[in-house]
């Protein structure tokens, strides 16, 4: 419902930049250039806080689809997700300090229900969504800005989610799904090489065969060592992330075009942790 109520957004580029300069906390709140936008998408907004309040979210993964399963709905995520941080500085900007504690922490759950069984995408576009809410809280929680009463309710929220934000190991999990619907495909297609290029948006190597048993087996083995080392913290697993980024070099080159990179993953894993841990600091200090 929120992303069907969702007015398009502006398309001059010196808005949509103030747009992303403000929800990141790298610019203050324009009402006149910016609170139009709001208005245009409150009912959108409203609507997703609502949503949040929901114990969990099936966003309907149709994984045996494989390449083909839609998640076009994730880049309306994002913006709706800056839309609402936007909504709370608003609402700060007014003083109106319980209630943009309200929206962010409305933020930091739609971020939870993004990653909620969806595969690595997911998460890394929560994560955006999960670090716009962290800054601004932060931002407000430096300045003074929450009683004692919100520094904790909002400490209640936080600290009861993962150090890095969401369950990235179990995001990698749902990676392989579509991966071996795609190597069943691939191995029945007439022009398997035609169908490497059309998933992975490169030509095939010379003499492309689809993948073996020996060459899936191999691949899910990585995987699982990934999954596993996911589940530690970034710091703990850097290493060991970029040893099998190193490892897929030995795949089938199928599996080597359609690889994520572990270390980016990690990266963003890190990120988050040191945004939670600004923000939990923050509300302890002030």
């Amino acid at each position: 419902m929120a992303f069907a109520e969702m007015q398009d957004p502006p398309t001059d580029k010196a808005t949509a930049d103030l747009l992303e300069k403000t929800a990141a906390g790298e610019a203050p709140w324009d009402e006149v250039r910016l609170g139009p936008i709001l208005d245009k998408n409150e009912d959108a907004i409203l609507a997703m806080q609502r949503a949040t309040k929901l114990p969990e979210c099936d966003w309907g993964l149709e994984y045996d689809r494989g390449p083909s399963v839609s998640i076009a709905y994730v880049p309306r995520a994002r913006v709706l997700a800056r839309l609402n941080t936007l909504y709370g500085m608003r609402l700060a900007a007014k003083g109106k300090t319980q209630e943009a504690a309200d929206t962010w922490l409305d933020g930091i759950r739609f971020s939870q229900h993004l990653a909620q069984g969806g595969s690595l995408i997911f998460s890394l576009v929560g994560k955006i969504a999960l670090l716009s809410n962290f800054q601004a809280l932060t931002q407000a929680a430096q300045n003074g800005a929450f009683t004692d009463g919100q520094r904790k309710q909002i400490m209640s929220t936080v600290r009861v989610l993962p150090d890095t934000g969401f369950d990235w190991g179990k995001a990698f999990w749902y990676e392989q799904d579509p991966l071996d619907v795609a190597v069943k495909q691939v191995s029945q297609a007439s022009n398997p090489s035609a169908y490497f290029q059309q998933i992975s948006g490169r030509p095939a190597p010379e003499n492309f065969t689809p993948p073996k048993p020996a060459d899936i087996a191999a691949y899910h083995k990585l995987t699982g060592a990934v999954e596993t080392a996911l589940r530690q913290p970034p710091e703990q697993a850097r290493d060991k992330l970029k040893t099998l980024q190193d490892a897929t070099q030995n795949l089938h080159p199928f599996y080597q075009a359609l690889m994520p990179s572990f270390t980016r993953v990690n990266e963003s894993r890190a990120e988050v942790q040191a945004a939670r841990g600004k923000l939990l600091q923050a509300l302890s200090s002030n």
